[in-house]
Formats: C-alpha cells, sequence, structure tokens
C-alpha cells in the first residue's frame, strides 16, 4: 500500500511539471479516496498471485522489526515479484526492494501507533471488506474454483489470509484520517502555492464546460410492460418444454454482457444483484427456473446452474421494455415548445427546469455534477459523447434542440442542454481555477503533515534494520536501533 502511495508522494513533488492530461488524471483519483483505498486492497491481494518464471528461492528470515511488529524476506520478495510482474517500474533489483523495505516500514510505523492509540476495526468491517474482494476475483477468474486452483488455496486458507491483510490495512487508514483530520489551507496558501510555481512550469488547463439540461421521460404504458412479460413466459415455457436456456439467451437476452456466454453471468454472492434478482435468485434450486422479475433493468427469467456456499452461478434472459417512438416524439415536441417559451422570455431555463424536468435534479437547476471532481465544471472528454458534441457548438447561455439520451435505468428519453459557462484553454490562475490551486495547496500540506509525523515517530520508535539493506538510500532518516 505505501509503495503507492511513495509513487503518488513523487507524482505530487514533480506536479507542476507534468502535462495537463497527466494532471488531470491525477487530480481525479485524489477526489475518490475510497476508490484509491478499493485498489490499494487488490494490490494486497496480488501479492499472493503465483509467478510462473520463479526467482531463486531465498530462505526467510527476519529483515527488520518496528515496534513489535516484524518484516520477512519473503514479505519484500512477493512484493518485490509482483511489480516486475506489473512492469512499468524501473530501477535496480536493489533499489527497488529497498523502496519496498522502505514502504513495509512505513506501514509497521502506523500499525505501531494504531496499537498505541487503541485503534481497533470490527470482525464485521474486516469480513465485509474481505467478502467484497473474493466476489471481484471469483468475477474475474470465473469461479470459486478457478480461484482456489489459481492461488492453490482453499477458499477458508484464501480468506484469512485477506483477513489479516485488510485489517492492517484498515487500520492504517484509520491512522492516515487521524494525522490527516481537520487539515485546511488558509487563502494566504493557496497563493503561496501558486506564486512557488515557476512561471515557465505553471500547467495548462483544459476547457471546462458548465452545463444543465432539462430531461422529459416518456412514459411506459402498462401494456407494454405486460408485453414484454408475454414473451418471457412464452420464453420459459419453450424451456420447460425441451429447449436451452443458453440457446434462447444468446438469441433474446438484451444483456449484452451474459447474452453471448448463453446468459450465464458467473459466481456472486449476496449484495452484488438488484434486491428482487438476488431474491429470487438465491432462492432457486440447480437447474430450476425463476418466475418472471422485474427489477430496474427491466424483466427476466432465471437459471440456477451451481450454488457454493454463499455464492451462486446463475443464468440469465433480460428483456426490457421500450419507450414507443410516439411517446419519445411528444417528449420531443414538449421540449420543443419549452424551449420556445424560454426564447420568448416568458420564463428562464432554471424556471423550466424546477416545472417541468423528470429528472431528480431538477430542485438544484438541473446543473450536471462531475463526479470525478464533485464540481460542477466538466472536461470535454469527461461528458457524455453526445453531450460533448453538442455544446462544443454552443455558445455561453444558448439552450440546445432536443437531444436524446439514455436514462440511469437505460430508458430513451430526451433533454434540453443549456450551456452555463465555457472556459478556453489557458495557464492556470487564481481568478479561474482557484478550486484546483485550492486542492493543489492542501495535498501539498497534507504530504508535509505525513513526511512530518514520519520523521518524529520514526525518531521514537523502536527499529532494525539487518546490515544487508543499512546501505539502503531511504527517503526518510530512520533512527535505526543497533
Amino acid at each position: 500500500m505505501i509503495y503507492i502511495q511513495r509513487l503518488y508522494k513523487k507524482m505530487l513533488l514533480t506536479f507542476f511539471k507534468k502535462t495537463t492530461r497527466q494532471q488531470d488524471n491525477k487530480m481525479a483519483r485524489r477526489q475518490d479516496n475510497k476508490m484509491l483505498s478499493f485498489f490499494v486492497a487488490l494490490f494486497f491481494v496480488f501479492i499472493m498471485i503465483p509467478s510462473k518464471a520463479q526467482e531463486p528461492q531465498v530462505i526467510d528470515r527476519v529483515v527488520a522489526v518496528v515496534g513489535q511488529n516484524i518484516i520477512l524476506q519473503s514479505d519484500i520478495e512477493a512484493k518485490y515479484m509482483q511489480y516486475r510482474l506489473q512492469g512499468g517500474i524501473k530501477g535496480s533489483a536493489s533499489s527497488i526492494r529497498c523502496e519496498i523495505l522502505e514502504d513495509l516500514m512505513f506501514e509497521k510505523l502506523m500499525l505501531n501507533q494504531a496499537e498505541m492509540d487503541s485503534i481497533t476495526v470490527t470482525d464485521e468491517q474486516v469480513d465485509a471488506e474481505v467478502d467484497q474482494l473474493v466476489r471481484y476475483f471469483i468475477s474475474q477468474l470465473g469461479s470459486q474454483e478457478n480461484l482456489e486452483k489459481y492461488y492453490k488455496k482453499t477458499m477458508p486458507e484464501i480468506k484469512e489470509e485477506l483477513r489479516r491483510m485488510r485489517k492492517d490495512q484498515m487500520l492504517v487508514e484509520q491512522v492516515q484520517q487521524t494525522i490527516l483530520a481537520n487539515v485546511e489551507v488558509t487563502p494566504a496558501e493557496v497563493k503561496k502555492c501558486y506564486y512557488n510555481i515557476p512561471k515557465d512550469s505553471i500547467p495548462m488547463v483544459n476547457s471546462k464546460y458548465e452545463i444543465a439540461h432539462l430531461v422529459k421521460k416518456p412514459p411506459i404504458t402498462l401494456d407494454e410492460k405486460l408485453a414484454v412479460k408475454d414473451r418471457l413466459y412464452k420464453m420459459r415455457k419453450r424451456i420447460l418444454d425441451g429447449e436451452r436456456f443458453s440457446t434462447l439467451a444468446l438469441l433474446y437476452s438484451e444483456d449484452p454482457g451474459s447474452a453471448k456466454k448463453g446468459g450465464e453471468l458467473g459466481f456472486h454472492g449476496r449484495g452484488e444483484f438488484a434486491p428482487e434478482f438476488e431474491a429470487a435468485a438465491f432462492n432457486l434450486r440447480d437447474g430450476e427456473i425463476s418466475e418472471v422479475v422485474e427489477t430496474e433493468f427491466g424483466f427476466h427469467i432465471i437459471q440456477m446452474i451451481e450454488r457454493r456456499g454463499d455464492f451462486i452461478n446463475v443464468r440469465h434472459i433480460l428483456l426490457t421494455v421500450k419507450v414507443s417512438p410516439e411517446a419519445l416524439q411528444v417528449a420531443y415536441d414538449q421540449l420543443d415548445s419549452i424551449a420556445n417559451l424560454i426564447h420568448n422570455d416568458s420564463l428562464t431555463f432554471d424556471e423550466a427546469v424546477r416545472k417541468f424536468s423528470d429528472e431528480k435534479d431538477k430542485m438544484s437547476g438541473g446543473v450536471l455534477v462531475n463526479s470525478n471532481s464533485g464540481s460542477t465544471l466538466f472536461d470535454a472528454a469527461e461528458l457524455d459523447q453526445q453531450v460533448s458534441v453538442t455544446v462544443n457548438r454552443m455558445k455561453v447561455g444558448e439552450i440546445s434542440a432536443p437531444v436524446p439520451m439514455k436514462t440511469a435505468d437505460n430508458k430513451d428519453a430526451y433533454r434540453l442542454l443549456y450551456l452555463k459557462k465555457k472556459t478556453n484553454p489557458h495557464k492556470a490562475n487564481l481568478k479561474d481555477d482557484y478550486t484546483l490551486i485550492c486542492d493543489w495547496a492542501m495535498q501539498k500540506k497534507r504530504e508535509e503533515i505525513i513526511n512530518k509525523w514520519i520523521a518524529n515517530n520514526s525518531q521514537k520508535a523502536y527499529i532494525k534494520v539487518i546490515d544487508d539493506f543499512r546501505e539502503c538510500d531511504f527517503m526518510f532518516d530512520w533512527n535505526f536501533s543497533e
């Protein structure tokens, strides 16, 4: 985990010399700490992956001690093997091993602090995280059997190892949160951060768009729903009469991911399906076919393939209820009329959204929110392609013609787009990009606080490293005990 943080820190230190594209990718990562934590968790799992190209085996030994925690040679070698397999990590074998050791020392220092501060995590919290990771890997490898075969371990053994690793990581995360709690930056610190950037290194900022929309969702009639259910009941009867479920799924299912596999979804646990789907699926016996089940995605029939403990493998046929062309045309005409009212100054776009929009964001004026940053500004690459093409041709304050869209439940609809704001590509400046620069300053301050914590605590903790690693060029000035 800490190795990833090391790379993260190095990127921060060289941030202002990177391209705008690199800058935007990193900013997106900073805005989603939960996703970072999840991928870090996956990284911990990956150290278990067996390598086909085995290096010469080293007799295990204790390489370092941090407080009451030890670091083994095997810990370093396992991560070293994985870094090499992942590729993209440059440096000599010895320097990489040194970096890995320091990362592990940082982790153990955090665990030592967690113990002193009586920080704990519950078994329920750890088990929930482990179950999520196991489900992820089963979905990647296709089955529990494949997972056990790949790691050459039984499921209980895999879970136990994951449980230990994930518990340590969760403790480290809590310590980090405590260290960085209530960190804020003042306007003066933001300005200082900006003015400390060399002028020739100030990054370019791409065009940003602020957009609002007014959505009309055509209604779906009861007759249309009943027609879809009737089609599924007829398919169910054909299967009961002897036709293969997988053949009908391949021919008719509207789930593109599973249709080509005969409707098979692979092994999944509870909490991964829509509630209605899950309730029906987990109640099936091997080979049994469900009644027609309605979810937010449409209507399904489900067949149980196999159950293994808390995991099931099912296949399904999905049929969605289509919005009729007539209903879509009505929605288009309604939006066209609303646009005319706005053009004639009969009401503002914001008023029209609150009065006519069918979307939940109507009370906030229909302003789109960037899920990557949490702001209302979008880079062109972050926009839906249809939206991007449309707003690229618009002027600020302009309203589009009705534009087709897909709703959250994958239904056809139309919307009007309103371009509220558009910035031109420019070098970052305090006036237009204060929020962005504030984020830079915040991250720099967090970096300094973490570094100071490491420096202080590494001097107080008992830390011993064997002679083979004493010559490492560590990032921090560790106070090694003799």
